[in-house]
């Protein structure tokens, strides 16, 4: 990897509620002062012992990375045990602008098991997601600055009739990682675990 870009561990989401990686219940965009600003997230993907920047575009390998994300950014983000032992990964897309955490996945139609979301922020603070306008279920995973999983929540879709805003999923943390509903029990991802991921300058 670079010297000149730094390794995260991450998770984490906003100051107000988000949506399903989505900000705010009342429909309303977060504006308190402690989120991010944009300036210190990039995409990377890190492979390796390397990081690389990427984006998602119709030219990966399986298709649906481009469907999925396209015109995002992405890095690749590991969680792992305390002894750095690999429990599973997902090829995220970084959300780190105020637009892009409203949206969330709300507008994604479906999230294959090896992709997933992360939402960047500022500053570790006390979190709210709900599941607005969701078509599926997720698992929601907060982590402090360091990158150690604080919590995790099993999100179901909304029922039939519902529209998600009543579903909500409190936590703290800087990042947010929101996968595949249940990823975390299949791969066996729980609190104090660690999430690592290459963010650029």
């Amino acid at each position: 990897m670079d010297d000149d870009v730094p390794r995260r561990r991450l998770l984490g989401a906003a100051g107000a509620v988000a949506v399903a990686g989505c900000l705010d219940t009342d429909g309303s965009r977060e504006t308190d002062d402690s989120r991010d600003t944009g300036d210190e997230t990039a995409g990377h993907e890190e492979g390796g012992d390397g990081a690389e920047t990427t984006e998602s575009t119709a030219n990966e390998s399986d298709g649906t990375a481009a469907t999925v994300h396209e015109g995002y950014e992405t890095t690749v983000v590991r969680a792992v045990e305390a002894d750095g032992d690999e429990l599973g990964k997902v090829t995220a897309a970084i959300a780190d602008t105020d637009d892009l955490r409203y949206l969330g996945l709300s507008d994604t139609d479906e999230l294959p098991p090896d992709r997933g979301m992360l939402f960047v922020y500022g500053a570790v603070a006390e979190r709210t997601f709900v599941m607005r306008e969701m078509d599926f279920g997720i698992d929601i995973v907060y982590a402090d600055a360091d990158g150690t999983i604080t919590g995790i929540h099993h999100a179901p879709a909304p029922g039939p009739d519902e529209n998600g805003n009543d579903q909500h999923y409190p936590g703290r943390g800087q990042y947010v990682l929101e996968v595949a509903y249940e990823w975390t029990s299949d791969h066996g991802v729980s609190e104090g675990d660690v999430l690592e991921f290459a963010l650029g300058e």
